[in-house]
């Protein structure tokens, strides 16, 4: 099995606190989101994790090298903006076993879904499996449509109504076969430019904690309360 985590993104919406630190390397608690994820990680077997890097790409090899605790570091670092789908294509190219499944991280998130059981659903035909995260307020996030087997029928762009629900939690497992789901160009978006032409992806429903630290409050919430992610 493979890994890639994205963290080659602007961070723009973090203003100065982003602008000589990658946002993955961020501090919560004593750790930082990059130590947090690897640890996540690291309990799958995962030993080798690709970074796909861009922004502060030298910055973060310089203050991280090419392992961090016990794992591999390979960098896919991007030359232009990719999006998010962009970067899982151009990373693909850099991992160890193309024909394996490959997990994927936004590089902004924490969480305490037991990833050994998202790994254990996932169907060896399908496209793979996309983690649901549930939060009390999903107005600023895109949500997921999905049946009662939990095969996904439509992701939803923000749609700013204010109530509780399932929304995209940022963590994907991948079979190899999600290629033939990427448009040719290098830049696109792996919500609403893949997510909807794959025929066979499931969810995995969630209602552990759960939380992205793009945001200052965010960010903020999450280095007040690091204690509720300590527990993988």
């Amino acid at each position: 099995m493979n890994a890639i985590i994205l963290c080659g993104g602007l961070s723009t919406r973090l203003g100065d606190i982003t602008k000589t630190t990658p946002k993955i390397l961020l501090e919560i608690g004593d750790k930082t989101v990059l130590d947090w994820q690897l640890e996540k990680l690291n309990s799958v077997g995962i030993k080798k994790v690709v970074l796909a890097a861009g922004h502060l790409a030298k910055e973060l090899f310089d203050t991280v090298g090419e392992e961090r605790n016990g794992l591999e570091l390979i960098y896919a670092i991007e030359d232009k903006k990719l999006g998010t789908g962009g970067a899982i294509k151009h990373s693909l190219e850099y991992v160890e076993k193309p024909n394996e499944p490959t997990i994927v991280l936004n590089g902004d998130i924490l969480t305490t879904v037991d990833l050994s059981d998202m790994v254990s659903y996932i169907k060896p035909n399908s496209d793979g499996i996309i983690l649901g995260s549930f939060v009390d307020d999903v107005a600023s996030y895109g949500t997921l449509e999905y049946s009662k087997d939990y095969h996904l029928v439509a992701f939803k762009e923000k749609e700013g109504i204010h109530k509780s629900g399932y929304q995209n939690g940022g963590i994907y497992i991948f079979n190899s076969q999600v290629k033939k789901y990427f448009p040719p160009q290098d830049e696109f978006s792996i919500e609403y430019e893949v997510f909807p032409k794959m025929k066979d992806l499931y969810v995995y429903e969630s209602d552990r904690p759960w939380i992205d630290v793009g945001v200052p409050e965010r960010l903020g919430w999450a280095r007040a309360n690091y204690k509720q992610f300590e527990s993988l």
